[in-house]
């Protein structure tokens, strides 16, 4: 890319350029993916969010309705909406569903006990029968490089009270958080591997980048059509592709907590217009000049949440990584 042609790059133009020609590709994808596996069809997890319904609706529109089977998997701190949402845009593609919720896993392993008692040590005023939970980490454009974690006590759609978890205590919560995502994959391969189906999955270019997804849960699949789709083009191609506009409305969240936490609250820590246009800045290595003139921050700002983001990578490398083999000399 020429210099003068790097400074009048409008970032979102570019990532959603061509936006019927991604989702043919898409589709593509998928339909020589399953063929390789020699699999008749998919099941996916349908959450109500905007990954899952551009997921869904790709693998309907190229693999037909009765190659796709839909798993509502709720747990009791699931949102209503997540429900409600997830049976709409499957009733509306015709495909096959089932809710199977996953409490009863949850509880047979005293995952809300646990969190209860970490949530009540760190806030000694919490009470579960009146009080909804979040986990949320300071606004990094407003509140700078702080990255103390701290636990949110909502009333009533108000917070009464914020209070700083220990390192110790957030690691074991996001252990705790981790056996849902976990739970859910496993009944999805359960219904896989009776149907011969595949596994698709749901993660986006965004959260892979950020190592937003849990190992051998969300991050388990046979397939990731979405992986090389920012956040931003996956809200573009759910326009394209007409999804329900309560879920392209609804802000994204891994819907984890009894207090809906969005994936700015805690795992961005910025709106995501910005960590996607810094993110394809990183990826394109932009100039400073362009990622100013696009983003609306300052100088500071921008090389501050480069350097966030950057250890972010770093620190979630592990994620990604494929586990080492040990090869025995022969």
């Amino acid at each position: 890319m020429q210099v003068k042609e790097e400074m009048n790059v409008r970032i979102i133009e570019e990532l959603n350029r061509d936006i019927g020609d991604v989702a043919l590709n898409l589709r593509s994808f998928i339909k020589n993916q399953i063929a390789g596996f020699k699999k008749k069809g998919v099941v996916l997890g349908v959450s109500g969010g905007i990954d899952s319904a551009v997921a869904l609706t790709l693998c309907v529109q190229e693999l037909g309705r009765e190659n796709v089977y839909g798993l509502l998997l709720p747990e009791k701190e699931s949102a209503p909406s997540s429900k409600t949402l997830g049976v709409e845009i499957c009733e509306s593609m015709g495909v096959s569903y089932e809710e199977v919720p996953i409490s009863p896993i949850l509880e047979s392993l005293n995952i809300y006990e646990k969190k209860d008692r970490i949530i009540k040590r760190t806030c000694p005023k919490y009470d579960p029968k009146i009080h909804k939970t979040s986990l949320v980490l300071p606004d990094f454009l407003n509140q700078g490089l702080l990255n103390v974690p701290y636990i949110r006590l909502i009333k009533d759609g108000e917070t009464v009270a914020k209070c700083r978890l220990k390192t110790s205590d957030y690691l074991e919560l996001i252990g705790l958080q981790g056996v849902k995502q976990r739970s859910r994959m496993l009944i999805q391969y359960m219904y896989a591997e009776t149907m011969n189906y595949v596994v698709c999955g749901t993660t986006n270019k965004t959260e892979l980048l950020l190592g937003q997804y849990v190992k051998y849960g969300d991050g388990g699949v046979d397939l990731e059509p979405l992986a090389d789709c920012y956040k931003t083009q996956i809200y573009a191609l759910g326009r394209f592709l007409n999804v329900n506009e309560e879920i392209m409305k609804r802000p994204p969240s891994a819907d984890t907590w009894s207090h809906y936490t969005t994936d700015e609250e805690f795992y961005w820590r910025m709106p995501m217009h910005i960590i996607d246009q810094l993110l394809y800045s990183r990826e394109h290595n932009l100039p400073l000049q362009v990622i100013e003139k696009n983003t609306g921050l300052s100088k500071d700002k921008i090389e501050h949440a480069l350097r966030h983001i950057n250890k972010v990578k770093d620190t979630t490398e592990y994620i990604r990584a494929v586990p080492p083999v040990y090869y025995l000399n022969r």
